[in-house]
């Protein structure tokens, strides 16, 4: 196993938990309870990664369309993200993201209402303008891809006027994208990106939906209903995809509860973070030394860590339905046989 296919392990996980999350927010609670969701997770993002990623990708001092549709385009691709970008001019410029698209999870596309992609580009590209101090710059969607139409398309746009807050975002489905000509794409300099450094900051690119989204459920929702939401999300998705990343982990296979421990360090290593594995009978005890997620949210820790526990949950039952974990601390799990375990009162 290499560090890469560790990597895009990592990623997988973190991707399904995104997806996941908005399927359950839309199914236990709303389609617009969802859209709110996605709004304020890809604002989140949005104020933390768009104006330093422009200086990291080198697109500091172009025009604000070209910025903006170029960051959206070297970005998304990073994170392993079909996706087009068609210049016009200085102050238009087209962003294309043909199917499959990515961040709906294969057939879970089906279960995206339109207000939830439409909560994406209100997060996120929307706010360009904001963010680059140009109160003319705004956004317009031609093309949804969960409407059924070919791809979720649409341009930044320079205008001749200020925008109101309500016009930053518009739609004009009669209008289609110009066809992708890669020779007037930007390209990453091989020298700055080599091929570790892409194949970490794909990783990345998933696990920030992961850092943004629950904190956001959090808030909006309120920790218990989070839990619910976000906790109940997490352990199915772990149950679903526990072997294909057990494998790509490169685990022994083994099914007792050092198995299980074997498999939360590599995952540990494969986030850059770290866990002290303790075995004592027939119990192993995890803790958790460092949680590069967290990093930055202290005040979040703990909540989160409820939602990653369920996380952890979902994956021993996969592994194997008679152990049982139980928490022990903040960030600290003993997992034993079932019967190991008193009945809670």
């Amino acid at each position: 196993m290499t560090d890469h296919t560790a990597w895009r392990a990592v990623a997988d996980l973190y991707h399904g938990l995104f997806t996941g999350l908005i399927l359950r927010a839309v199914v236990q609670r709303s389609p617009g309870d969802a859209a709110d969701l996605v709004r304020r997770t890809f604002r989140r993002q949005h104020h933390q990664r768009f104006l330093p990623g422009l200086r990291k990708l080198g697109l500091s001092g172009l025009p604000d369309a070209i910025a903006a549709a170029q960051y959206h385009y070297l970005s998304n691709r990073i994170g392993g993200v079909s996706v087009e970008f068609m210049p016009e001019s200085d102050r238009k410029a087209w962003v294309r993201f043909p199917p499959p698209r990515w961040v709906w999870r294969d057939i879970a596309i089906c279960g995206i209402p339109s207000e939830v992609s439409t909560a994406f580009l209100l997060g996120w590209q929307a706010h360009n303008g904001v963010s680059l101090g140009n109160p003319r710059l705004g956004f317009v969607c031609t093309k949804q891809t969960v409407d059924g139409q070919p791809g979720l398309e649409g341009y930044f746009l320079e205008h001749d006027h200020d925008l109101a807050p309500e016009e930053r975002l518009r739609f004009a489905r009669e209008e289609e994208a110009p066809d992708f000509d890669p020779a007037l794409a930007p390209t990453l300099d091989p020298a700055e990106w080599p091929s570790d450094r892409l194949a970490k900051a794909h990783r990345n690119y998933a696990m920030e939906y992961v850092r943004s989204s629950w904190p956001e459920a959090i808030q909006l929702f309120g920790h218990d209903t989070a839990l619910f939401i976000a906790g109940g999300a997490a352990r199915l998705v772990a149950m679903q995809l526990y072997h294909k990343i057990a494998a790509e982990l490169g685990t022994s296979g083994a099914t007792d509860a050092a198995g299980f421990g074997d498999f939360l360090t590599r995952l540990a290593a494969a986030q850059d973070d770290s866990v002290t594995i303790v075995h004592t009978g027939d119990a192993t005890i995890v803790r958790q030394d460092r949680w590069r997620l967290m990093d930055g949210n202290p005040a979040m820790r703990g909540p989160v860590a409820d939602i990653w526990t369920c996380l952890l949950e979902g994956a021993l039952s996969a592994h194997n339905r008679r152990l049982s974990l139980r928490r022990t601390d903040e960030l600290a799990w003993t997992i034993t046989p079932r019967s190991a375990h008193p009945p809670r009162q």
